[in-house]
C-alpha cells in the first residue's frame, strides 16, 4: 500500500524505534513507516490501517511492538481471534502485562465472558497500574452483562474509583458504564446522575453521555449545518413571508456483532479449559502498583 512521502518513520515513539533497531536500516525504516500510517489511521480509517498493520507483520513478526500494533488494528475491527493471538505474543516477546485488559475484551468479542471474568480473577490484575486495573473492571463488569448478570455487573463498577470526586483519563468512561449498568439492572431512577457526572467529566468526547442525558430530560438535538433540515426551515420562513409580507415589513424584522474470526488452534493455545476457575466473588480489586491504559475498547 502506498504511503505518503511526508512520512518518514521517525514519528514513531523512540522506544519503538529501539525495537526496531535489531533490524536491517532499510527494513526498520519500512517497518516503521507502515507502523506511522497504523497510528494515524487507527481511528479515521480502521480497515486501512489493519492492512498496513499486515504489511508491517510480514516484515518483523518477531518485534513485539509490530505484534501489538496488529493487535490493536485487529482489535478495532473486530477480528478478535487474530487481535488475540498477537496480542499473546507481544506479552510472551516482553513479559508485561498492560494488555491483559484488552485480551479479556477478545474473549468477551469472541462471545466467551466466562473466560474474561477468569481472567479478571488472575494474579496479572495486581501487576496491572491504576488505569489498567480500571479497564479490568469495565471489562469484567461487561462480562456480567453478556451473561445478563446485570446487578453483578453494578457491583463489579463500584470501587473508590467510581466514588472519587476527582477526574482522570478513566472516569468518563466509568461513570458512564455505570450508568448503563444501572438501566440494565432496572435502575434508571438513579441512571441519570451518573450520565450527568459521566459528561462532566468527559472533556474529549469519549462517550455521548451528554446525549444520554438529554434523551433522559426529553431534550433533542439539532444540527444547524444539517442541510436538510436549513431547506425545510427556510421552506416554512418562505411561507410565512409569502403570507405576511407587509407584517414582517411593517414590524422591521429580518427575514444534532461482530465479524469474528477464529482460530481455534490460535485461541485454544493459550488456555487449558481445567485451569479456567471464574472466581464469581472478585471484584476487581487490585493492589496499586507503578504506574498505562487498553481497547477497547469501548464500554462494550
Amino acid at each position: 500500500m502506498p504511503i505518503p512521502d511526508d512520512v518518514t518513520g521517525f514519528e514513531i515513539d523512540s522506544d519503538v524505534r529501539q525495537e526496531l533497531k535489531s533490524l536491517p536500516k532499510t527494513l526498520a525504516d519500512d517497518v516503521a513507516r507502515n507502523l506511522v500510517m497504523v497510528a494515524r489511521l487507527l481511528d479515521s480509517e480502521p480497515e486501512e490501517a489493519y492492512q498496513y498493520s499486515r504489511i508491517a507483520l510480514r516484515l518483523a513478526s518477531r518485534v513485539a511492538a509490530v505484534r501489538e500494533a496488529a493487535g490493536f488494528a485487529s482489535y478495532v475491527t473486530q477480528r478478535y481471534a487474530e487481535a488475540l493471538t498477537e496480542f499473546r505474543a507481544s506479552r510472551r516477546m516482553t513479559g508485561r502485562v498492560d494488555l491483559w485488559p484488552v485480551m479479556a475484551d477478545c474473549e468477551r468479542g469472541l462471545g466467551r465472558p466466562e473466560r474474561a471474568l477468569a481472567m479478571a480473577g488472575e494474579p496479572e490484575v495486581k501487576q496491572l497500574d491504576k488505569a489498567g486495573q480500571v479497564e479490568m473492571r469495565l471489562v469484567a463488569a461487561g462480562a456480567r452483562g453478556d451473561m445478563e448478570q446485570f446487578d453483578a455487573a453494578v457491583v463489579t463498577l463500584q470501587s473508590p474509583e467510581l466514588a472519587s470526586n476527582s477526574v482522570h483519563p478513566w472516569s468518563a468512561r466509568l461513570r458512564y458504564a455505570y450508568a448503563e449498568a444501572l438501566i440494565a439492572a432496572g435502575r434508571a431512577d438513579e441512571a441519570r446522575d451518573w450520565f450527568a457526572k459521566a459528561a462532566d467529566a468527559d472533556t474529549d468526547g469519549s462517550t455521548n453521555a451528554s446525549e444520554r442525558l438529554a434523551e433522559i430530560d426529553g431534550l433533542e438535538f439539532v444540527d444547524a449545518l444539517d442541510p436538510e433540515l436549513a431547506g425545510e426551515e427556510d421552506s416554512e420562513a418562505g411561507d410565512d413571508v409569502a403570507a405576511e409580507p407587509r407584517a414582517r415589513t411593517k414590524s422591521g424584522g429580518a427575514p444534532d456483532e461482530r465479524e469474528m474470526f477464529e482460530d481455534e488452534e490460535d485461541v485454544e493455545e493459550y488456555y487449558d479449559e481445567d485451569d479456567l476457575e471464574i472466581d464469581e466473588d472478585f471484584d476487581g480489586n487490585a493492589p496499586k502498583r507503578a504506574d498505562s491504559d487498553s481497547a477497547g475498547r469501548d464500554e462494550r
